[in-house]
């Protein structure tokens, strides 16, 4: 039976007064593909090892499947091997003087599994995860992707409830990455095993994941599917962080002219002094001058991203836009700016409306 994560009223204080997460709440379900995003320092670790049992929580409870595995209130703490989990660490920690099929049949060993079921069972993920031809070779005569496959196996061949990634990808170049971040949401969809993924990378969240919980200074911002993310952000930190090329924000009057032109200005006017603006470069494009626009800038960098050209616009008195450009644009040249869809946020930063033109 496939199991979820509940995180119950979670907070991790760490001494004297370093509130590394605060009143986190969420139900993983079953199966899911679930993925903790945040910048450096901001307590997805932190969760990741509470879960796994590794760090006790200063308050709340964590719940796998109809189990709680720890419970500060009540005392309640079940020890880490006795959680049926599997954990892929960042720098995958295999024994380098172990061959591949000792280090995927090392921790059935420590449980003392008869030798038969070890060998099946080592041989079966083998050949599920396409290494079944490595398992003679130690970790230095493979390459980063195929070690990353056998710690994986070595989480898997537990037969784990619950499979834990820290980081799994960060050590791989970009082209092993994409191929290993295919392979690891395969395995996943194919076995059905509930994942939780921890990551900084913004491309391995959306790339993998089902639903994304975005986590800053210990606070969950936001939580949804990536498209969610994207295109609802809920205030600027998530605005800022989700997206590339990164959102283009503003902190302007509500009286100042840019406001003016899109129309913002009389509708704010009386409710706030000032306002965030946010238009992600996907969502305007440059065009030919005299085109129908919103807003006119002058051409100041021309940068080529795969098949798209993005222009970096000056819009006068030191405020710049990165957008798309479709037409035949030269830099120096002015151009009228299109606006397709544009995120308003409140001086405190949550998001007031989203606008489609």
């Amino acid at each position: 039976m496939v199991k979820g994560v509940k995180i119950e009223n979670l907070w991790k204080i760490f001494p004297p007064n370093v509130v590394a997460l605060k009143n986190i709440n969420v139900e993983i379900k079953p199966g899911e593909f679930f993925v903790i995003l945040g910048p450096s320092g901001s307590g997805k670790t932190t969760l990741l090892r509470i879960i796994a049992g590794l760090e006790v929580p200063t308050k709340g409870r964590v719940v796998i499947g109809d189990k709680t595995v720890v419970d500060a209130e009540k005392g309640i703490f079940v020890e880490p091997r006795d959680r049926n989990i599997g954990m892929v660490f960042q720098n995958w920690a295999l024994y380098p003087h172990m061959t591949a099929y000792d280090n995927i049949a090392f921790p059935l060993k420590i449980k003392k599994v008869p030798r038969e079921e070890i060998d099946k069972r080592v041989k079966i993920v083998a050949e599920a995860l396409g290494i079944a031809d490595l398992l003679n070779r130690k970790p230095g005569h493979m390459s980063g992707g195929q070690q990353q496959r056998v710690a994986v196996a070595r989480a898997l061949v537990k037969q784990p409830d619950i499979l834990l990634l820290d980081e799994p990808f960060s050590n791989l170049d970009a082209r092993i990455r994409v191929t290993a971040r295919e392979f690891v949401k395969e395995i996943q969809k194919k076995l059905g095993i509930t994942t939780i993924l921890v990551t900084h990378d913004q491309a391995d969240a959306f790339a993998v994941g089902d639903r994304v919980m975005v986590l800053r200074n210990g606070e969950m911002q936001q939580m949804g599917s990536p498209e969610e993310l994207y295109n609802e952000p809920a205030n600027v930190f998530i605005a800022n962080f989700i997206g590339d090329p990164p959102m283009n924000i503003y902190k302007l009057p509500v009286n100042h002219r840019i406001l003016e032109q899109l129309g913002l200005s009389k509708k704010y006017e009386g409710k706030y002094n000032e306002l965030y603006i946010g238009i992600r470069p996907d969502e305007a494009v440059a065009l030919k001058q005299g085109d129908e626009g919103h807003l006119v800038g002058k051409v100041a960098i021309i940068e080529y991203v795969g098949s798209r050209r993005y222009a970096k616009m000056d819009l006068g008195n030191g405020i710049s836009i990165r957008v798309l450009l479709e037409a035949k644009i030269d830099h120096g040249d002015l151009a009228t700016i299109r606006i397709n869809k544009l995120h308003v946020f409140a001086p405190s930063g949550e998001r007031l409306e989203t606008i489609i033109f």
